[in-house]
């Protein structure tokens, strides 16, 4: 064995420690902006981290949602979401972060993450009715207002599959174009069963009925409803329905959407 040889055997240990020291310094150190990419990626566009401050560990940033594709209508929630991230589940290639938006958020929620897919467990979060302007040119026209919030379950993607339940809950809902105030609370479930889901809108209270069914894909969007009014608002109600839709019988408009 060469003098050289036994020199390098001898300093391998150290230049092993100095790699790992190294690596672990580089992740201690990784900025929050790293993170905010894979939000976009995994959600399509729909969930959003803007200003982003502090590292991967322990970090904050301003939550943006949009409805529509492309991030139509982006609205910036109050506050900041703010996270940590568990520092074991790395050597098992996931990654586990607690997650919290400050104003809109009840109870923190976790994500979990690996290179095949993501799990989110289930919450809750109060968005703006602006929000809901994203979904098209009929939703700007009608400009609503009230109170919105989503609720999910367990909410699990693998790859750009996604599998899960999301309640939309409008409550109090009224618009710029009528005069009826409220018009009613309403409640629109999003069943997400891999490459499609399915959504319906039902009416919960309200002058203004709306029902129907939807399915959603990433190649198409087709929705079939109806909107009436209820007998005591039928003539205040006239002019909405005639934006919202075809008439199809007395005081009832279709509500049909196809791309």
């Amino acid at each position: 064995m060469t003098y050289w040889i036994r020199r390098a055997r001898a300093a391998l240990p150290w230049l092993l420690v100095g790699a790992v020291s190294s690596a672990a310094v580089l992740l201690a150190r990784l900025p929050a902006a790293w993170i905010a990419p894979r939000f976009a990626h995994m959600s399509h566009g729909h969930v959003n981290l803007v200003d982003p401050a502090g590292s991967l560990w322990n970090g904050s940033a301003t939550l943006m949602l949009a409805a529509g594709a492309q991030a139509n209508g982006a609205t910036l929630l109050p506050g900041r979401v703010e996270w940590r991230t568990a520092f074991w589940p790395l050597f098992a290639g996931r990654v586990r972060m607690q997650m919290h938006q400050t104003e809109a958020m009840p109870e923190p929620v976790t994500v979990e993450a690996t290179l095949r897919g993501a799990t989110l467990t289930p919450g809750s979060i109060a968005v703006p009715a602006s929000l809901l302007a994203g979904l098209g040119a009929l939703f700007n026209t009608l400009d609503f207002d009230g109170r919105v919030r989503l609720a999910w379950g367990p909410w699990r993607t693998f790859g750009t599959d996604a599998f899960g339940r999301l309640t939309i809950s409008l409550a109090d809902m009224s618009s710029r174009v009528s005069l009826v105030k409220p018009l009613g609370s309403y409640e629109v479930v999003v069943q997400a069963k891999g490459a499609s889901s399915s959504l319906d809108l039902s009416t919960r209270t309200g002058a203004l009925l709306l029902n129907g069914h939807g399915t959603l894909s990433r190649t198409s969007t087709s929705f079939e409803g109806t909107a009436s009014a209820t007998p005591d608002q039928r003539e205040n109600l006239a002019g909405l329905l005639n934006l919202l839709g075809r008439s199809t019988g007395p005081d009832t408009v279709a509500l049909t959407f196809v791309r």
